[in-house]
């Protein structure tokens, strides 16, 4: 039997086209706050020389280094997780009523498929992403090296990297989704509260997202040397960089998409309440 709070949810539940833009806009917020802390990671990740990380990033380039990327950032950010959270909720949804909204294995279903088709159809952009921040191009010389690999290795040559990419992503969310619906509810049920507030939602992404970060971090690393052909050893996989970045934009990203659907949820019940 449905309860009073899965009816409301049920009543009042959000539309695609709000689920796509509260992603969206969680998605920009994200982007501009954490690429600072995703250029490092690549960064620490394509050196094979750590005594020179900071200078290299900092002294020489300058501080708007930091940056580099935001614009390819967003433009595989948005799209991607337009329709990486809508899947989730839909998938969510659809496995939730089959075999049951409280299962374990709801989320970690949901998330590993959201992911791939999300990851799949953003690869190429993910891959441009990654070579502007590895090292600093401008987009004349970053279209060019573009144009050369494909004519000479064809167009799948833009997903390189996918096979890595794909092999971190879908571990990933599938982890990340499953602990962070236990540990939304854990807290709900301990703080007595019916709906996740910020900081349960905040503290539950970062927390989820650190553990499936630790976990996937070999296949972050083998990703990142792919697609920036860097393939000399490694002094460092970057876990604490990794860390320094997932956490927070898991935090980030999932608070802003519940507070999204939460705004539009209550603008839902208002109109629902005025046509009564």
């Amino acid at each position: 039997i449905m309860g009073s709070e899965e009816k409301e949810n049920e009543l009042y539940r959000i539309t695609t086209s709000q689920q796509a833009f509260s992603s969206g806009c969680g998605a920009v917020i994200t982007s501009v706050l954490v690429t600072p802390l995703d250029v490092v990671k690549v960064r620490l990740q394509a050196q094979s020389n750590p005594n020179l990380k900071g200078k290299i990033l900092i002294d020489i380039e300058g501080v708007k280094s930091l940056w580099s990327g935001l614009f390819p950032s967003l433009a595989v950010s948005v799209p991607t997780t337009v329709v990486y959270f809508t899947c989730y909720d839909q998938l969510h949804d659809t496995f939730g009523s089959k075999i049951g909204e409280d299962h374990d294995s709801v989320p970690l279903i949901a998330g590993g498929l959201a992911r791939l088709c999300a990851a799949t159809a953003t690869s190429p952009i993910e891959m441009i992403k990654t070579r502007m921040q590895s090292r600093r191009l401008s987009y004349k010389k970053l279209l060019a090296c573009i144009s050369s690999n494909v004519t000479q290795s064809g167009w799948l040559s833009l997903w390189k990297g996918w096979g890595p990419t794909v092999l971190r992503d879908v571990p990933f969310s599938a982890l990340y989704w499953c602990n962070y619906e236990y540990l939304k509810k854990r807290l709900c049920k301990k703080l007595g509260k019916r709906e996740p507030t910020f900081l349960i939602t905040f503290s539950s992404g970062a927390v989820a997202g650190s553990i499936a970060a630790v976990l996937t971090l070999p296949f972050d690393v083998v990703k990142t040397h792919k697609q920036t052909e860097m393939w000399e050893p490694v002094s460092t996989h970057g876990i604490i960089p990794r860390l320094t970045k997932i956490a927070p934009a898991c935090a980030i990203m999932i608070s802003a998409y519940e507070y999204g659907k939460s705004f539009f949820r209550r603008i839902n019940k208002d109109k629902a309440m005025k046509n009564l």
